[in-house]
């Protein structure tokens, strides 16, 4: 069924069990964003140690689409560096789901620029210290 409306297995995989939900209490790096027109809106909750995401999770009022890519970029950030991070994009998350209908690309978009908020976030909070 889910090549019939143009999901690979792997989103219906991380929409099915996604990676990574939840929060992180007083998270170090927090972002959050939503798109008007479709209503998703997506939370990312990082945790650093030594310049290295040690732990993200997220919380994403959405559809299938909006859950796995948010699922996947959990997964993509983890134990990398905040500029590698910062590098991932909404076509590096979709082409680790294997694709997505074009209809649900902007839910990739969400889910990179949701990170990259957080990371930002982190940031400027440690501009502060």
């Amino acid at each position: 069924m889910a090549d019939q409306i143009g999901y690979s297995q792997k989103v219906m995989e991380h929409f099915m069990n996604p990676h990574n939900v939840g929060v992180i209490e007083n998270p170090d790096g927090y972002g959050k964003v939503g798109n008007p027109v479709c209503g998703d809106i997506m939370e990312i909750f990082i945790r650093v140690k030594d310049n290295v995401i040690e732990d993200i999770r997220f919380r994403t009022f959405g559809c299938g689409s909006a859950i796995a890519t948010s699922s996947m970029v959990t997964d993509l950030a983890k134990g990398k560096t905040l500029d590698e991070a910062m590098r991932l994009t909404r076509d590096d998350v979709a082409t680790e789901l294997d694709g997505l209908p074009p209809k649900k690309m902007h839910c990739s978009n969400l889910a990179a620029d949701a990170l990259h908020a957080a990371i930002e976030d982190y940031r400027e909070k440690q501009k502060k210290e």
